[in-house]
C-alpha cells in the first residue's frame, strides 16, 4: 500500500518568522536555537535543525475536529522553513531515527487504532493501520515527548 507523509503548511508560521522575542512571548511562543542534531525536529520540512538554527517552539492544534480526541501539543518550526516535506513511500530521517506512536483516525477524527514502533520499521505498521478501510489518516507522534510529528495519508 502506498502512502505519503507531509510536513505542515508553513503559511500560518511565516508571519512569526523574525518577530522580536517579546512579540512571540505575547503569543505564547518561544524562539530557541538548536544546540545539537538530532534534537530539534522541524514539522514543516520534517528534518532535524542543525546546531545554531533558530526554531519557534509553539503550541499547535494538529487534530482540530470537535471530538473527544481533539488535540494540540508543542512543536518546533524552523524559522525560514517554507517548503513542506512531501514524498510518496518515503520516511524522512527525522521519523526514522525516533520511537514513534502512530494513531489511526477515521474521517470524523475518531481514533480507530494505535501502536508504537521504531521509526526504522514504520512501513509495516502504516500498512497494517491502512488495511482498515475506516482509517482515513494517521498521525505520527514522537513517542517519548508525545508531540505531533506528521500526518500520513494513503497515496
Amino acid at each position: 500500500m502506498h502512502f505519503h507523509i507531509q510536513g505542515l503548511d508553513p503559511a500560518p508560521f511565516i508571519p512569526l518568522y523574525g518577530l522580536p522575542d517579546e512579540a512571540l512571548a505575547q503569543r505564547g511562543i518561544e524562539r530557541v536555537r538548536a544546540d545539537s542534531c538530532p534534537g530539534y525536529p522541524d514539522r514543516v520540512e520534517l528534518r532535524d535543525a542543525e546546531p545554531g538554527e533558530a526554531l519557534l517552539l509553539l503550541n499547535y492544534e494538529h487534530l482540530p475536529q470537535a471530538t473527544p480526541y481533539r488535540s494540540r501539543h508543542a512543536i518546533f518550526v524552523r524559522e525560514g522553513a517554507h517548503t513542506p516535506f512531501k514524498a510518496i513511500d518515503t520516511v524522512p530521517a527525522v521519523l526514522r531515527r525516533r520511537l514513534l506512536s502512530l494513531r489511526a483516525f477515521d474521517a470524523r477524527g475518531y481514533l480507530r487504532d494505535a501502536d508504537v514502533v521504531d521509526g526504522a520499521q514504520v512501513e509495516p505498521l502504516i500498512e497494517r493501520l491502512f488495511a482498515n478501510p475506516a482509517v482515513d489518516f494517521i498521525h505520527a507522534h514522537f513517542a517519548k515527548p508525545g508531540c505531533f510529528a506528521a500526518t500520513v495519508r494513503r497515496a
